[in-house]
């Protein structure tokens, strides 16, 4: 089992309270599963836990590097045409969050979350206090909109 920078391997016991919830998008670290739920926890002195239903991932905060948050704006075209036109006079925001560091052996990694709309300014403030790194924005929209 590796404990820093590393991925825990085997069935966790059931996941434990505390942590805000997220979509893995994608992640540049090799073996870690992508595509999937994922528990983001920030209750640790040292290091956060992306926690997923078989892998737990530990990054220590004093190596991560970057902190982007982004947002992907779109229409709301199926519910326009299923339920009413007045939909596309509304926007739906996908909130994400990418999150750089350096591994154990010096390689530089990135995980890239979709976080709910309720969870994302915990999520940021969390990685700012923790990490004692500014947040950077994608564009102005997400300068505005953070949260």
């Amino acid at each position: 089992m590796l404990m820093a920078c590393g991925v825990s391997t085997g069935r966790l016991p059931a996941a434990e309270p505390g942590g805000a919830r997220a979509y893995l998008t994608g992640t540049t670290v090799p073996g870690f599963p992508t595509k999937c739920d994922v528990r983001v926890d920030m209750t640790g002195d040292r290091e956060m836990l992306f926690v997923t239903h078989l892998f737990t991932l530990h990054v220590p905060y004093d190596k991560v590097n970057t902190v982007e948050y982004g947002q992907h704006v779109g229409r709301r075209y199926a519910e326009a045409i299923l339920i009413s036109p007045l939909f596309l006079l509304s926007k739906s925001r996908t909130h994400f969050v990418t999150v750089g560091y350096v591994d154990a052996q010096d390689r530089q990694q990135a995980l890239v979350l979709r976080v709910s709309k309720g969870d994302v300014r915990a999520v940021l403030a969390g990685l700012e206090a923790k990490t004692g790194r500014r947040v950077e924005y994608t564009d102005d929209e997400a300068r505005k909109g953070r949260g």
